[in-house]
C-alpha cells in the first residue's frame, strides 16, 4: 500500500513541473516588480486572472493561439500600466496603487467572461498546454522561460533597463543622473505584469478554464518561488549569481514550490491550508538571510573578542 502511495507521488511529479513553469512566467514578472523595481506590487493577483480571461475568451471566439498569448499579454501589460499611472500621477502608494487596480480588475474580469468562470476544452480548441498532455506542457513552458529569460537579459542590459535597475536601487541617485524615475517605474510595472498576464493564459490553458478568482492569492505564490529561488542559488552560486541565473532561480523557486506542495499534499495536508502553508514558506524563506546574517554577525564579534 505504502509503494502505491508512493508511486501516486512520483506519477504527480510531471504535473507539479509543468505548473511549475509556466507559473515561473509569473514569478519573474514578481522578481522585476519586487525585486528590481523594489516596489510592492499587488496587481498580480488581477493582472495574473485577466490575461486568463482574454486568453479563454479570444480562444473561444476562434483566435489562433499564439494570438491570444500576445493580447493577454499586453492586457497584463495595461494593467501594469495603470498601476503605475496611479502611483507617479497621482501619488497613491505603491502598495494602495496596487491594490486599487486589483479590485478594479476583478469587476473587469467578470466583464470580460460575463460569468464568474468560463470553460475552454482542448477537444475542441487548439490550446497550446493542457493539464492532458503534460509533457507538452512541460516543453512549452521550459521554452517560454528560456526565450522570456533570454529577451529580459538583452533588455535590462540596454540603457532602458539600466534606468529601471537604477530606480529601484537608488531613486534619489538615479534622479541625480537625470533619469526619470516616474518613467522606468510605470515601464517596469507594466513589464512585470504584463508577464503575469501572459503567465494566466498559460495557466487558464492547462487547467482548462478562467475563473474570476484564479489569480487570488498569487502574489504569495510569486513572493514564494523569488525568495525560494534567491536562497537556493546564492547556496549554490553566491557571488557568481548573475542577472540571468536570478531570473532562472526565480522561476525554478516556481517549480520547487509546486513540488513542495504535492508533496505535502501527499502527506494528508488538507488543501484548505495551503495558502496558510504558503505564507509560513515565504516567511521562512525571508526570514532565512537575515537570521544568517545577524548569527554569523554575532559569531564574527564573539571570535574577534575570543582572540583578543
Amino acid at each position: 500500500m505504502v509503494g502505491l502511495e508512493i508511486m501516486d507521488l512520483f506519477r504527480a511529479m510531471p504535473g507539479s513541473v509543468a505548473q511549475g513553469l509556466i507559473w515561473g512566467i509569473m514569478a519573474i514578472g514578481v522578481y522585476i516588480t519586487f525585486r528590481i523595481l523594489d516596489f510592492a506590487d499587488l496587481t498580480v493577483d488581477g493582472s495574473l486572472g485577466l490575461g486568463g480571461a482574454v486568453a479563454v475568451m479570444l480562444i473561444l471566439a476562434g483566435f489562433p493561439p499564439y494570438i491570444v498569448l500576445i493580447v493577454s499579454f499586453i492586457s497584463g501589460l495595461l494593467a501594469g500600466l495603470v498601476t503605475g499611472l496611479l502611483h507617479t500621477l497621482l501619488g497613491i502608494p505603491d502598495i494602495l496603487a496596487g491594490i486599487l487596480t486589483q479590485i478594479a480588475l476583478y469587476s473587469i474580469n467578470l466583464n470580460i467572461m460575463g460569468k464568474a468562470n468560463q470553460a475552454v476544452s482542448v477537444d475542441r480548441y487548439d490550446l497550446i498546454v493542457s493539464l492532458r498532455y503534460i509533457p507538452q506542457a512541460i516543453t512549452v513552458g521550459a521554452v517560454f522561460l528560456v526565450i522570456i529569460i533570454a529577451i529580459l537579459y538583452w533588455f535590462f542590459g540596454t540603457e532602458q533597463g539600466f534606468t529601471i535597475r537604477a530606480t529601484g536601487c537608488n531613486p534619489d541617485m538615479a534622479r541625480a543622473q537625470g533619469i526619470s524615475t516616474n518613467k522606468a517605474k510605470v515601464i517596469g510595472l507594466a513589464l512585470g505584469n504584463g508577464l503575469v498576464g501572459l503567465s494566466g493564459a498559460l495557466v487558464a490553458q492547462y487547467s482548462g478554464n478562467a475563473d474570476v478568482n484564479m489569480g487570488r492569492g498569487a502574489i504569495v505564490i510569486g513572493l514564494a518561488a523569488v525568495i525560494i529561488g534567491e536562497v537556493i542559488g546564492n547556496a549554490l552560486f553566491r557571488k557568481r549569481m548573475n542577472f540571468a541565473l536570478r531570473l532562472f532561480f526565480a522561476a525554478m523557486g516556481a517549480v520547487i514550490y509546486y513540488l513542495v506542495i504535492t508533496f505535502v499534499l501527499w502527506l494528508g495536508l488538507s488543501s484548505q491550508n495551503l495558502k496558510l502553508f504558503s505564507a509560513i514558506v515565504v516567511a521562512i524563506f525571508l526570514a532565512v538571510p537575515y537570521l544568517k546574517g545577524k548569527y554569523s554577525t554575532s559569531f564574527m564579534k564573539a571570535a574577534k573578542k575570543g582572540g583578543e
